[in-house]
């Protein structure tokens, strides 16, 4: 004897699991009316799906922020999926939101991927929409941080930062949106070059330097400009030592091209700076304190933030697609 399944039933399932209509029709019939076992049928497809899909790519989706009301702690995640045809439906977008609720109350991925979601874990729930929708889900990312003052920004849904301030100073929601900004352009992975292991900052100077080398043998053939050749690449290698070498040099440039002594006090520092920049481009890339502003490019990151007076940034995290 066939039970009889209701629209009511079928609508009551597919708010439920976010399942297709059909899909939650069948489910139900196969389940003879019983929607707990509706349910758990309907995750069994997920997990199956999910299985076929586990060596899949995921590097589409929505990056997705949430701020407390007291702006003193927030999070970012990225709920990631296949296609950007998945990543633009709006029941995704949604359901990012939902998930993002759940993360604002947790300390570490683990205890966000462990947490209730609707009667079941935020793992499994990620398993039973996969089924739903066919692709790959995945959480890629989950940063949270905590500071006095807390915000963030979101670049189209696809990358956001968050970052804290020392202090709640006038003005720090303009801040940390400016500084939340320029961290997810820019993409820095570290607050300042004073955080870089000596051995990576070793590595990336002989790494940069071949490459540069290597490009000029190019530019050599086609008769260009070449680049220029660093002797570093981060402030950190920038002891007194190498500045006043750096500045002799400079000072016997100025002689060997005849310019007057009493003059090269005024050409010195442009030297000195234009060394700097040109010696500390693993700073520029990846320390934000030490990039350049993008909304001011004559300032550095740590110059702008001091126009807002006695604040720092504690701490900072960005999260993107792919």
């Amino acid at each position: 004897m066939s039970v009889k399944i209701s629209a009511a039933d079928v609508k009551k399932l597919r708010e439920t699991t976010g399942a297709g209509m059909m899909d939650c029709k069948n489910a139900l019939v196969e389940a003879e009316g019983d929607f707990d076992k509706a349910i758990e049928i309907l995750r069994k497809k997920g997990q199956k799906i999910a299985a076929k899909r586990a060596d899949r790519e995921s590097t589409e989706g929505v990056a997705i922020t949430k701020i407390s009301d007291d702006n003193t702690y927030g999070v970012a995640i990225v709920l990631a999926c296949e296609t950007d045809f998945v990543a633009k439906n709006d029941s995704f977008k949604q359901l990012a939101a939902e998930f993002v609720d759940v993360a604002f109350n947790c300390k570490t991925k683990e205890e966000f991927l462990a947490a209730d979601f609707g009667g079941v874990a935020v793992s499994e729930k990620l398993i039973e929409q996969t089924g739903v929708i066919g692709e790959k889900i995945d959480i890629t990312s989950f940063e949270r941080i905590e500071a006095p003052y807390v915000g963030a920004y979101t670049h189209v849904g696809k990358i956001a930062a968050i970052v804290g301030l020392s202090a709640a100073v006038d003005k720090a929601d303009v801040l940390t949106k400016d500084l939340a900004m320029q961290a997810a352009s820019m993409g820095a992975t570290t607050l300042s070059y004073k955080d870089f292991d000596p051995a990576y900052v070793a590595a990336e100077t002989e790494a940069r330097i071949a490459a540069i080398v290597k490009d000029n043998e190019e530019l050599v053939r086609l008769g260009k400009t070449l680049k220029n050749v660093p002797q570093f690449v981060s402030r950190l290698q920038l002891t007194d030592e190498a500045l006043a070498t750096a500045e002799q040099e400079a000072k016997d440039q100025l002689k060997a091209e005849g310019k007057p002594e009493q003059i090269w006090d005024k050409i010195l520092p442009g030297k000195i700076e234009r060394f700097i920049s040109d010696n500390t481009t693993l700073d520029q890339e990846q320390a934000l304190l030490d990039q350049k502003f993008i909304k001011d490019e004559k300032k550095t990151v740590a110059e702008y933030i001091k126009t807002y007076g006695d604040v720092e940034v504690k701490t900072f995290a960005r999260v993107t697609l792919g």
